[in-house]
């Protein structure tokens, strides 16, 4: 089996006062709290989200 690769990312602002279309990636991607920590799978649709957000999270690895 691959070993599918995982990027770890923090929510550091918060999404209160955006556009909606950024509010849907932060749900999309999985966090429900500020400061939060989730690691999610290594994809297109994923770094799409992400480059859309960027100024809001911080990646880890």
């Amino acid at each position: 089996m691959n070993k599918k690769t995982m990027i770890k990312i923090k929510l550091v602002k918060s999404p209160i006062g955006r556009n909606s279309n950024h509010k849907l990636c932060v749900k999309g991607l999985g966090f429900k709290k500020l400061n939060q920590i989730v690691e999610i799978q290594d994809t297109q649709s994923n770094k799409g989200m992400i480059n859309k957000i960027s100024d809001m999270i911080e990646v880890i690895t």
